[in-house]
């Protein structure tokens, strides 16, 4: 019964899934959950950089429109906002 149980796992080489369901501090090398966006406002289709656990309103610069309202964690983009991770 002993046998069929997974003892090992390679503690220095950690699959990639594994890494990504840990707490943030809990990874082998620690890095963070957040990320700053391009988002594309709908209507006239203008990009603002938006953080991805934003916590006030973001509204488009050029029309006024809000992109994104904060929840408790991730900021929420309004329907029809498409975005882009940016890259470090």
């Amino acid at each position: 019964a002993f046998l069929s149980m997974k003892i090992y796992e390679d503690l220095l080489h950690p699959s990639a899934e594994n890494e990504k369901q840990k707490h943030k501090m809990k990874r082998l090398v620690a890095s963070p959950d957040s990320f700053f966006m391009d988002v594309k406002c709908p209507s006239c289709f203008q990009i603002t950089t938006v953080f991805s656990h934003a916590q006030t309103v973001v509204v488009c610069a050029s029309c006024a429109q809000v992109l994104c309202q904060p929840t408790g964690g991730r900021a929420r983009l309004t329907e029809g906002c498409s975005f882009r991770r940016k890259q470090d």
